[in-house]
């Protein structure tokens, strides 16, 4: 955010101007606007800088917002301002570490604070509503109870519950309900009925921390024990890029430096990438270390959400662990974060505030001088520079935990094969003989649907997104057309609409194709897909994964598969349609492909059974492959990094995106040309646009571009914080929708 001065909200209605230097309220509202407003604080109360973090209700124009205080003004004579409506908190509700984090996430994005504030606050209390209690509860006699219980019928409900928490009063504490749930059937009844005659109140718990036990786990090897001891041998900041081979035990190092945290009584976050990671997750964490593990997701509601967030301000959550947006969660007694597969292109956010989890996740490690732990098989690029530059200490596990070995990677080309729905008979036989050895196979295609294409045999015809610049994915067998960039739903036509024809094939293949395929060829074993048709809700991935269990089956999935899951069963991995990622104008995507065919290739041999991985390709001799094949991630990394210094592309340069959609491309040109103009001949950054976006139509709109590069971080900002501002009073802006990308992670 710029550093704008407060501005007065246009007075819509009758109000006083206050003596000149009063001192008022600037409150940051979710509002795509770049400043504060000045409102007169809520009649009977002073403005003070003790009110900063605090939540108020106000007025703006004919409706009311929820804001933050950010800061306190002077009023100025002869400015009306209105009043404040209420206070929503007795003492700030951000303050501190948290506090300022967002302001500085504010600023390094360019996005308006009360944004910022909206994003990172759970629904409830962007809506105003109170912090939710968090606290247990437990019941307890009142005086007239234990006067009046020796008159109360024996062997009722009322007199055995009174007998209860008599028991309890004599040593000195109330009953907390889980107790009685144990010690008593249906004594909810008999505790309202003595409530409603004044014998029994229900009373708020004390929070106790739970003592951490660490339950029995696999020794560590030395490679885990070195990581381990670097992780909590020292004090304050530090950033640990945690790199090991799949099936190399990371988790067990996040376990025991988390342990190693709670027995200093300090709280722990843990970052996943995916939802489907969190359950896995979540049971091994319970089981290891002996205490309640809250979780912050999106498959939670919005109350759920809000508990565990109160829950963690309070210090009464030991343990988080979350998808992206948990990087918001308050910790007052934080001791240690974990960014799990931080590689992962899901802890971007992008849409809205534009923030990378991972990376606000170091800033705010910095700001509350503890570690943070990055892991991932294949870590990013830029976490790999930084570790290379000794920004970050490099920790290597290079072999796989107990007695798993790596997969025999194959490379099969299958140029001139007979292909029966995108598998070759090669991959057929071999997936029959992993089965019949009572093992688990893997099926790897990330695209998801019934084929990419609806094609006409006869004309050439494919059936296109009425509002997208892509054709439409089938669903269902063929009988349903689905975008999979604005949603939009369609029947699959009987007819050619151009010639007539019935001759119309689903051309390519998705996970449902297979899924068909797989099921008619092996019609004697469990067939699963998991995609996002399939685990869209709670639970869903863990409930399909657990109808496979053991048993020898097949898994067809997309990348949700690739994501840290441990089968140990699974001893066949087979990738079907790299091809597609083989060629691509994004600069990330070979980095990309490159990850996700690691990852996937990781989820084989993670036990005693040996693993194998078959790349099905029509280009065996593509440079990317046999540098994987033949050399692993660091050969990769360390050709991707030479072009890209060449190219001036992230570690080596800064990037910042303007993005512009108007129905009119004209509109979203003129706007961006405007943008440009805002910034100075001599500035030190480079321009590219306004150029159309690799899909110049989506959801109806034309959407264009501008990409501003420089090779230093501060020059580029110093760019921002002059142009940001001045954009918001373009004419040309009002016509467009518009949004601004710091450090994108894709072109799109």
């Amino acid at each position: 955010m710029s550093s704008a001065p407060a501005a007065p909200v246009l007075n819509l209605e009758s109000a006083p101007a206050p003596a000149p230097g009063a001192p008022t309220l600037q409150v940051a509202l979710p509002l795509p606007l770049p400043q504060l407003f000045d409102y007169a604080p809520p009649s009977g109360f002073l403005a003070g800088a003790d009110n900063i973090g605090r939540r108020v209700r106000v007025p703006f124009g004919s409706r009311e917002l929820v804001g933050v205080v950010a800061g306190v003004g002077c009023a100025y004579a002869d400015t009306p301002l209105r009043d404040a409506r209420e206070w929503l908190d007795p003492v700030p509700l951000l303050d501190g570490e948290l506090w300022r984090s967002l302001q500085w996430l504010a600023r390094y994005t360019h996005a308006p604070l009360g944004e910022v504030v909206s994003t990172a606050l759970p629904a409830p209390l962007r809506r105003g509503e109170p912090v939710p209690d968090t606290h247990r509860w437990g019941w307890q006699l009142t005086a007239d109870g234990d006067a009046q219980r020796v008159r109360l019928r024996a062997g009722t409900r009322p007199q055995r519950l009174c007998q209860l928490l008599a028991d309890a009063a004599g040593r000195g504490t109330a009953l907390d309900e889980d107790q009685l749930d144990d010690l008593m059937d249906d004594w909810r009844s008999a505790a309202r009925s003595l409530a409603k005659r004044g014998l029994v109140e229900r009373v708020a718990q004390v929070h106790v921390a739970p003592v951490p036990m660490l339950g029995a786990g696999p020794m560590p090897n030395a490679e885990q024990a070195d990581a381990v001891a670097a992780i909590t041998g020292g004090t304050g900041f530090g950033t640990f890029l945690l790199e090991g081979v799949t099936g190399s035990g990371k988790t067990e190092v996040y376990l025991q430096a988390i342990a190693a945290c709670l027995a200093r009584g300090r709280q722990a976050l843990v970052l996943v990438p995916e939802i489907g990671l969190t359950p896995q997750t979540l049971a091994r964490f319970r089981t290891r270390l002996g205490i309640p593990v809250h979780v912050l997701h999106s498959g939670l509601n919005d109350n759920e959400r809000a508990r565990v967030w109160a829950a963690a301000t309070r210090g009464e959550a030991q343990v988080i662990v979350g998808t992206r947006s948990a990087v918001f969660t308050p910790l007052p007694n934080a001791g240690l974060i974990v960014v799990d597969e931080e590689h992962d292109g899901s802890y971007k956010q992008q849409d809205g505030i534009r923030y990378h989890a991972r990376d606000f996740a170091l800033v705010r490690a910095k700001a509350l001088d503890i570690p943070v732990v990055l892991g991932s098989a294949t870590p990013s690029l830029e976490s790999l520079h930084n570790a290379r530059s000794g920004r970050y200490v490099h920790l290597r596990l290079k072999q796989r935990a107990g007695e798993a070995r790596p997969p025999r990677v194959r490379v099969l080309d299958v140029r001139k094969r007979p292909l029966r729905d995108g598998l070759s008979p090669e991959v057929l036989e071999g997936i029959a003989g992993h089965l019949q050895r009572g093992h688990q196979v893997l099926v790897f295609k990330n695209r998801r649907g019934y084929a990419p294409v609806l094609l006409c045999h006869d004309c050439g015809w494919t059936a296109p997104c009425r509002r997208c610049d892509a054709p439409m994915t089938v669903h269902a067998g063929g009988r349903r057309l689905q975008c999979h960039h604005c949603g939009a739903r369609q029947p699959a036509p009987l007819a050619c609409p151009d010639c007539g024809s019935l001759a119309l094939q689903p051309q390519g293949i998705g996970t449902e194709r297979l899924e068909e395929h797989l099921v008619e060829a092996f019609a004697d074993y469990p067939v699963i897909r998991i995609d996002r048709g399939t685990t869209n809700r709670r639970d869903a991935l863990e409930s399909q994964l657990a109808r496979l269990g053991d048993q020898p089956g097949i898994l067809v999935g997309t990348q949700i598969l690739a994501k840290g899951h441990d089968l140990p069963k699974l001893t066949l991995v087979v990738v079907v349609g790299i091809d597609e990622g083989l060629f691509s104008a994004d600069f990330r995507a070979s980095e990309k492909l490159a990850q996700q065919l690691i990852q996937v290739a990781g989820r084989a041999g993670r036990a005693t059974d040996p693993g194998e991985v078959w790349l099905q390709t029509h280009h065996p001799g593509h440079p990317l492959l046999e540098t994987l094949v033949h050399g692993g991630y660091h050969a990769f990394a360390d050709a991707e990094l030479q072009q890209r210094d060449a190219a001036g592309f992230p570690p080596f340069a800064y990037l910042a995106l303007l993005r512009a959609e108007a129905q009119q491309v004209e509109h979203a040109n003129a706007m961006l040309t405007a943008v440009r103009g805002l910034i100075a001949e001599d500035a030190p950054v480079e321009r590219f646009g306004p150029m159309p976006a690799p899909m110049p139509r989506r959801a109806g709109y034309q959407r264009t571009q501008l990409l501003l590069s420089a090779p230093k971080r501060q020059p580029l900002h110093a760019v921002l914080d002059a142009m940001v501002p001045r954009i918001h009073g373009l004419p040309e802006a009002r016509k467009v929708r518009w949004s601004l990308d710091v450090d994108p992670t894709d072109l799109y």
